[in-house]
């Protein structure tokens, strides 16, 4: 397979794993949720992973798509202020740090077929690079949540299929309620 051919494969399962992008409302008001927050040394937990950036705040969860192609939200999305570091989740080798649809991405293979992906992010690292763990590879920017509600999504692969990234990161210190009118969407 030519590097083309990798390049619009990659295209079409981050649009696929974004649909119409995180923007998008819910179809009905959301439950009142607990969402993650917590302290700023995660590397105290046993969790393997870190959070991307200094932040713990969800501001919208995971959504089990429906198929390989169905509508769903292919990871979670992490309140932080545009200009923020982002940083390596876990150790690995960055597979891909570039433009997708507009937008940019670092994708970090970790090694027994787990994959995390950053969207939207400026990359400061490139493709082959080595990066461990709390490492920055890019800064917050514009792209899956608006300028009004800037985030990093946090996507993850195993053996190449999407699948919740909260599991792989430490529990919050304590929990936050947010109320109904708070809810992003």
């Amino acid at each position: 397979m030519t590097t083309t051919h990798l390049r619009a494969a990659l295209v079409v399962l981050l649009l696929s794993a974004v649909g119409t992008g995180c923007a998008a409302a819910p179809t009905s008001a959301p439950e009142p949720r607990t969402v993650p927050v917590g302290t700023e040394d995660d590397r105290a937990t046993d969790a393997p992973w870190v959070w991307p950036t200094g932040s713990r705040q969800v501001v919208r969860a995971w959504e089990q798509p429906d198929g390989d192609y169905g509508p769903g939200h292919r990871g979670i999305d992490v309140g932080a202020a545009l200009g923020t570091t982002a940083v390596a989740v876990a150790d690995g080798t960055v597979s891909f740090a570039g433009q997708v649809a507009g937008r940019g991405v670092v994708s970090i293979d970790h090694g027994e077929g787990l994959v995390s992906t950053l969207d939207s992010v400026d990359p400061t690292v490139r493709a082959g690079t080595t990066v461990e763990q709390g490492e920055p590879v890019g800064r917050v920017a514009v792209g899956h949540c608006p300028a009004s509600a800037p985030c990093v999504h946090l996507g993850a692969r195993r053996d190449d299929r999407y699948v919740d990234p909260l599991p792989f990161l430490p529990a919050a210190a304590w929990p936050v309620l947010l109320p109904d009118d708070a809810w992003p969407g």
